[in-house]
């Protein structure tokens, strides 16, 4: 079967895709709803512990280091080794992880749970994200905001699933979220069966194109995937800044209880969630550059803005910057796969791996950073961070360089 009738046939069956794009969007939301049950119980966790922000900074950066450090090379062993069943594997970690961290009484054993749940996120991540380009009938840039936008609506969840749920029954009540992993672990599995019916096809096409994987030089990949390594560091320091201290941000600064500003929490996490359906669709129309570019270097007057803003323009700038800053992601990530092309896996693994790790690099060094100083320092601080969006400049249009893009089920092999 030549590439142009495999895309066809998969495209032809546009019901089955659409559910496949669902199933890993909402699956998606299920692993990241449990992910932010870590920042969302810190002040639960530093008061029964007797932790400082360093420590809560630690928590973070165990979960995230596991996360990143994995991710690349998951993605880069399924590209050669393709492994369907490997994504309610994963899932098994975070049930686990989850169990542990409900009937922990130690810091050390925290530390373990949120490695394990790293563990989990590092597998889903880059073979969810394959799965869904190969369900995306050649809108990659759509299919890839759909899925972040699980990852990201379930982020925002996590906050007020945790104020409504853990705060008012302790630590222990975290195991009842063992049974959306279950649920997650139910639904991977039937769309690892939908991959592994596709995954003869998919190795043909990938070795019938492998002159054009390889036209892609270590010396117009390298620079590109420089710029946009550096400007996903900015988004997620910046992003660390928020989902781990902002609770402590607005109690410390505006004297407000602890469930306000978890609600707050949700607030900006929703529309990071809103912001990140825009950004996949909106570059494959008018180009993926032009969206990082708008989206990085954009959000800074607001950031410059938010530390000097009173309760109510506080929330204003939040929400309006996590919808810019939350675009950049999507056409971030297929941007990538299009430079190159055949390595979904690798891609998809390096850009979240590195996310997750910049957002634990960002918490334990901001954390350490609000102990010697203050919140409201590290918020001045951060301020400047989008800045770095003035490199979005050194990106190349993907148009014009001297090479086809591989076509939608070769990329997803």
């Amino acid at each position: 079967m030549s590439t142009t009738q495999l895309e066809t046939s998969l495209e032809s069956g546009s019901k089955t895709v659409l559910e496949i794009l669902v199933v890993i969007s909402f699956c998606h939301l299920l692993n990241d709803m449990i992910s932010s049950l870590l920042p969302a119980i810190y002040p639960l966790l530093k008061e029964s512990y007797h932790l400082n922000f360093f420590e809560v900074g630690v928590i973070t950066l165990t979960y995230q280091c596991t996360a990143s450090l994995l991710q690349p090379l998951v993605g880069l062993h399924t590209d050669r080794r393709p492994m369907p069943y490997s994504l309610p594997a994963g899932m098994g970690f975070t049930v686990i992880g989850l169990i542990i961290l409900a009937v922990a009484r130690s810091f050390s054993t925290i530390l373990f749970a949120a490695a394990l749940v790293g563990t989990g996120a590092s597998v889903f991540h880059p073979e969810s994200s394959r799965v869904a380009r190969m369900a995306s009938g050649g809108q990659h840039g759509l299919a890839q905001s759909l899925f972040q936008l699980g990852g990201n609506a379930g982020l925002a969840l996590g906050p007020l699933l945790a104020a409504v749920i853990v705060l008012p029954r302790g630590q222990s009540s975290v195991a009842w979220f063992s049974l959306a992993a279950l649920l997650a672990i139910g639904l991977l599995s039937w769309v690892s069966r939908w991959t592994k019916r596709h995954m003869s096809n998919l190795r043909a096409s990938l070795k019938s194109h492998k002159e054009q994987q390889q036209a892609v030089s270590g010396k117009r990949v390298v620079r590109p995937i420089a710029v946009l390594l550096a400007l996903l560091f900015s988004k997620f320091f910046y992003l660390a800044s928020i989902t781990s201290y902002y609770t402590f941000y607005l109690i410390g600064k505006f004297h407000i209880s602890v469930r306000s500003a978890q609600l707050h929490l949700f607030v900006f996490l929703g529309a990071v969630a809103l912001g990140t359906i825009a950004g996949g669709p909106i570059g494959d129309r008018i180009g993926r550059k032009r969206v990082i570019w708008w989206s990085i270097l954009g959000v800074l007057p607001f950031t410059l803005a938010l530390p000097y803003a009173n309760l109510f323009w506080t929330e204003i700038l939040s929400v309006l910057i996590g919808l810019i800053l939350a675009s950049a992601f999507p056409a971030i990530v297929v941007y990538g796969q299009e430079l190159v092309p055949g390595r979904v896996g690798m891609v998809s693994g390096l850009f979240f791996g590195f996310a997750f790790g910049m957002a634990g690099l960002g918490a334990a060094v901001l954390g350490e950073l609000a102990d010697l100083t203050s919140i409201r320092f590290v918020y001045l601080v951060c301020s400047v961070l989008p800045a770095v969006g003035l490199l979005a400049a050194f990106l190349p249009n993907l148009e014009r360089l001297p090479i086809r893009t591989v076509q939608q089920t070769v990329d997803a092999a």
